[in-house]
């Protein structure tokens, strides 16, 4: 599922009974940004419910689907989405289905009570696996054969599990940054997450998870705010009062990445919304993001988007 960047990914999204919407909507809604963001379709996906039947949510909405789950020989990753009474859909019918399903599947993700009933069906045996963390302790007296851990989503080879909608969230950012890299992961997450500023006023967050120290959270709004003339990390950790080592691992405990590459793609990410959506010269674009030179810009720029600045215009501006 991770390989190959550039190709198009399809998904099935098999939704039972009682799911919530929102628990849906972290599976889907971050592929659809990504599509947005990128101005191409790189995922496509299915929604499945058990008899082909729109699937009935916690919210009174019954979810329309495309059809029926069933075994068969697709190779799409498949998500199984349930949130709760998950033991009225655990049949026969459905452990065997998806017992079949494996032995095709590229992946097989449980997304909340999902997890539970891909161990019913025997598919996370000597796996690392997590559940919502009120399950956990119940979970693992239950499958003593698989390795449950307290963490928000797990990737552990074909199996990926997830706690719940907001570490669903997480997961799907995190499949999108291994297959289209940490700018736009950054960017997906940026048209989700939300902090009230002064004044009421309403903005993106500055990352995908919570930053909890205040020095860092500096940090990154500097970072935003220099886009155009970035500092080194020498600096942004003189302003703030913290060591560049104490920065660095900050960085990397709190976004998995150095703070080079968070600024850089930052940096990227601003260029790319002017490529699109602004009629300025490349050359100014790349002056006015920080780059020293018009082919510096566009050799990072290709490096992270897989084009050039130029080509997303054409595609992106016809």
């Amino acid at each position: 599922m991770f390989d190959a960047p550039d190709r198009m990914v399809e998904i099935d999204v098999l939704a039972l009974p009682e799911t919530t919407v929102i628990l849906l909507a972290s599976v889907i809604e971050p592929l659809r940004a990504a599509n947005r963001i990128a101005g191409r379709t790189i995922y496509r996906w299915r929604l499945l419910s058990l008899d082909g039947k729109p699937v009935e949510t916690t919210a009174g909405i019954a979810m329309p689907v495309d059809g029926a789950f069933t075994a068969g020989n697709e190779t799409n990753p498949l998500f199984v989405v349930s949130s709760y009474n998950w033991r009225r859909s655990n049949t026969t019918m459905l452990k065997m289905a998806l017992s079949r399903a494996a032995r095709h599947r590229s992946m097989i993700s449980g997304i909340e009570s999902g997890t539970w009933l891909m161990a019913e069906a025997s598919l996370l045996d000597n796996h690392r696996v997590t559940v919502h963390w009120e399950d956990i302790d119940d979970f693992a007296v239950r499958y003593p054969q698989i390795d449950v851990v307290r963490e928000r989503f797990v990737i552990d080879r074909r199996r990926m599990t997830s706690g719940g909608a907001l570490p669903t969230l997480d997961m799907m950012l995190e499949i999108i940054r291994r297959r289209q890299g940490y700018s736009m992961a950054l960017e997906v997450s940026r048209a989700f997450l939300y902090e009230r500023g002064g004044g009421g006023d309403v903005r993106p967050a500055p990352n995908s998870v919570g930053v909890l120290d205040k020095r860092l959270f500096q940090v990154v709004r500097l970072m935003e705010e220099t886009v155009g003339q970035p500092l080194t990390v020498e600096q942004l950790a003189g302003r703030t009062k913290i060591s560049a080592r104490h920065l660095q691992t900050l960085f990397q405990k709190s976004f998995g990445v150095p703070p080079h590459e968070h600024y850089l793609a930052l940096r990227l990410n601003a260029a790319r919304r002017r490529v699109i959506e602004s009629d300025v010269s490349l050359a100014d674009v790349a002056d006015g993001t920080g780059f020293n030179s018009a082919s510096a810009f566009s050799r990072a720029y290709r490096a992270q988007f897989q084009e050039s600045p130029s080509e997303t215009r054409r595609r992106q501006r016809p």
